[in-house]
C-alpha cells in the first residue's frame, strides 16, 4: 500500500468507443482525426490513459470485434499514420494508451481465416476450430452462441462446421495449434513496438475450450430470458489451460517497460482472482465489473467491496468499472440522482478506475427504434433486444446544443440516434456550470490525483447507524486520511459517526454546495448526496 505505484495503478483510464466520440470526416462515424481533435478534452478531465475500442480493419459484423488485420487500421478510422500521430500527441500530453487485442476470435475475412477454410488439409486448417457433423448432420455439440443459435456453421465447400462463440463472421482462433500463439504474441510486440502502453484483451477467459468437444449441461437457474445462458458454460469458459496462454502474453508484456495488460473476464470473485496469477504473472487488472451488475444497494454495494478486497491475493491490485460499450449507463442504472454518488464511489475506491466515455456528463442509455438498431445480438434475436441490446450505450458522445450534439456535420446524421437530452447534457453546457456532473467528476479527479491516500491508500469500511449509507475511510501514511460517506437513498439522515477520531472537513461534495468542518456525531446527509471529509488529528 505504501510502495511507489505504477502509473497504471495510480492513474485512471478513460474508455472512448471510436465510433461514437468524435467524427471528423462528415461520414457520421468517430475517428481517429475527431478523437485527436477532442484530445485535449481528455486531459483537462486529468485521467492517466485512454483505452481505445478496436479501430483495425474490419467487415463490423460485430463492429471492429471482427478483426480482419490485426496489424493494421480500418479506414473509416483514418491510416496508420493517423493513429501515429495520435499517439505521439497521446504521449506528449503524459497520457497512456491502452488498445483492445482481440485474440479469442478474428474476422473471417481475415486472411488466416480464408486460407483456413479454403481446403482440409490447408496448413492453417487447425488454426481455427473446425469438426464433422453430428451423426444426424446438426453441429458437432450443443455449444451456444452469446448472440443466440448454436455455436457452429456449416462451411458448404469442405463439409465441416467452425466455432463461433460470437455472430457467424467471427470464427474462433484454436490456442491448442502451436503455431497461434505465437502469431498472436507478434502482434502484442508491434503494437508495443510503436509505442501502445498496453492491451485491454476481449473475452480473454474463453480463449482456451474443451478439446473433446463435450456438451454443456443444462443450467437449472435460467431465468427463460438470454438463450445462452441455458447451459452451464464449463467446457467453453475459465478452461485451466487459459492461464498458460496468459502467462505467455504477460512474458511479452513484461520484455517492455510498464506496459499495462488488462482481461475481460466476467467471472464471481473467486475465479476472477486467479487470472492475476499464482505470483502476479497473468493479468495485471483483471477487470472486476461487480458495480456494473450489483444491485444498487448501500449495503449490497459495501458487501460486495468487502467480498472483493477479501479474494484478492497478497500484492494484487484492485479495479473498478462503472459502465462499459456492453452494458447499461450508470444513469440509467442506478438513476440520474445517484449518478453523482456512483462517480464518488468509483473514483474513492481503492484500485484502478476506468471511466466510460459520457459517464462524466451525466449520459443516459438512449432509446433506439427497431429500425435503426445495429448491435448483433439484438439484431440476431429482436424479441429480447430490449435485454441485451447495446446500442443504447455507444451513442454519440454528446459535446454541444448544435446539431447533432456536436458529434458529426454529416448530412445524414450520426450512425446511432442521439439522445433526446442533448441540448441540456453536453459538455459546452456543463462546463459553464459550476456544479454540474462533469464539474463534479473533475474535481473528483483531480482530488483523487493529488491525495495518496485516495489513489494509493488502504480501504476500511465504517458502520453506519443508517442502513441506506456507505462509508469507508481511505488512509495513507504520506498524507492525510479521508472518510467517504455516501447516502444510497433519496431521504436526509442523521449520521452518528463518533467513533471515527479526529476533526472532519468536508472536501468535496456530490452536490458541491458544502464545505468546512463538522461533527461526525451528527453529521447531516441529504438524500441522495455524497461527501468526502477530511480527517485531521
Amino acid at each position: 500500500m505504501e510502495r511507489n505505484l505504477l502509473w497504471w495503478q495510480k492513474g485512471i483510464v478513460y474508455q472512448i468507443y471510436p465510433r461514437s466520440f468524435q467524427d471528423s470526416d462528415r461520414d457520421g462515424i468517430g475517428d481517429l482525426a475527431g478523437i485527436l481533435r477532442r484530445l485535449n478534452y481528455v486531459a483537462d478531465l486529468g485521467v492517466d490513459a485512454i483505452w481505445l475500442s478496436p479501430v483495425y480493419p474490419s467487415p463490423m459484423a460485430d463492429f471492429g470485434y471482427d478483426v480482419a488485420d490485426y496489424v493494421d487500421i480500418h479506414p473509416i478510422f483514418g491510416t496508420m499514420a493517423d493513429f501515429e500521430r495520435l499517439l505521439d500527441e497521446i504521449h506528449r500530453r503524459g497520457l497512456k494508451l491502452i488498445i483492445d487485442l482481440v485474440p479469442n476470435h478474428s474476422s473471417s475475412e481475415h486472411a488466416w481465416f480464408k486460407e483456413s477454410r479454403s481446403s482440409r488439409d490447408n496448413s492453417k486448417r487447425d488454426w481455427y476450430i473446425w469438426r464433422d457433423p453430428a451423426p444426424d448432420g446438426g453441429p458437432p455439440n450443443n455449444w451456444l452462441s452469446f448472440f443466440g443459435g448454436p455455436a457452429w456453421t456449416q462451411d458448404e465447400a469442405t463439409g465441416q462446421y467452425y466455432l463461433h462463440q460470437f455472430v457467424k463472421e467471427q470464427p474462433e482462433l484454436n490456442f491448442r495449434h502451436p503455431e497461434v500463439l505465437p502469431a498472436m504474441l507478434d502482434i502484442m510486440r508491434f503494437w508495443m513496438d510503436k509505442g501502445v502502453d498496453g492491451f485491454r484483451i476481449d473475452v480473454i477467459w474463453l480463449m482456451a475450450k474443451d478439446e473433446a468437444l463435450r456438451d454443456e449441461p443444462a443450467n437449472a437457474n435460467w431465468d427463460g430470458v438470454n438463450p445462452h445462458e441455458s447451459l452451464l458454460h464449463i467446457h467453453t469458459q475459465n478452461l485451466p489451460e487459459v492461464h498458460g496462454l496468459i502467462r505467455a502474453m504477460r512474458q511479452v508484456i513484461d520484455e517492455y517497460d510498464e506496459r499495462v495488460m488488462i482481461g475481460e473476464i466476467y467471472l464471481p470473485n473467486e475465479q476472477l482472482a486467479t487470472y492475476y496469477g499464482e505470483d502476479g504473472d497473468e493479468c495485471h487488472l483483471p477487470f472486476n465489473f461487480q458495480l456494473i451488475d450489483v444491485e444498487w444497494d448501500a449495503q449490497v454495494v459495501g458487501q460486495a467491496i468487502e467480498a472483493y478486497e477479501a479474494c484478492l491475493p497478497q500484492g494484487a491490485w484492485p479495479n473498478w468499472v462503472l459502465g462499459n460499450h456492453d452494458r447499461p449507463r450508470v444513469s440509467t442504472r442506478a438513476g440520474a440522482d445517484q449518478a453523482r454518488v456512483a462517480k464518488m464511489l468509483l473514483l474513492t475506491l481503492r484500485g484502478t478506475p476506468t471511466i466510460y466515455y459520457g459517464d462524466e456528463i451525466g449520459m443516459e442509455n438512449v432509446d433506439v427504434p427497431p429500425e435503426y438498431v445495429q448491435d448483433p445480438p439484438a439484431v440476431l434475436q429482436p424479441e429480447i433486444a430490449h435485454a441485451i441490446g447495446r446500442d443504447p450505450v455507444r451513442t454519440p458522445m454528446q459535446w454541444d446544443a448544435s446539431q447533432y450534439a456536436g458529434f458529426t456535420t454529416a448530412a445524414d446524421g450520426p450512425w446511432l440516434p442521439l439522445a433526446d437530452d442533448y441540448e441540456t447534457v453536453n459538455v459546452a453546457k456543463e462546463r459553464e456550470d459550476p456544479h454540474s456532473m462533469l464539474a463534479m467528476v473533475r474535481l473528483l479527479v483531480h482530488l483523487r490525483r493529488a491525495e495518496p491516500a485516495l489513489h494509493g491508500g488502504s480501504y476500511t469500511a465504517v458502520t453506519s447507524n443508517v442502513d441506506e449509507v456507505l462509508a469507508y475511510v481511505r488512509r495513507h501514511a504520506a498524507g492525510d486520511s479521508f472518510l467517504i460517506v455516501l447516502n444510497f437513498g433519496d431521504e436526509n439522515q442523521e449520521l452518528d459517526l463518533n467513533a471515527i477520531e479526529g476533526l472532519a472537513t468536508i472536501v468535496l461534495s456530490t452536490n458541491m454546495d458544502r464545505a468546512g468542518r463538522v461533527d461526525l456525531a451528527s453529521l447531516y446527509l441529504l438524500g441522495n448526496e455524497g461527501l468526502i471529509l477530511r480527517l485531521s488529528g
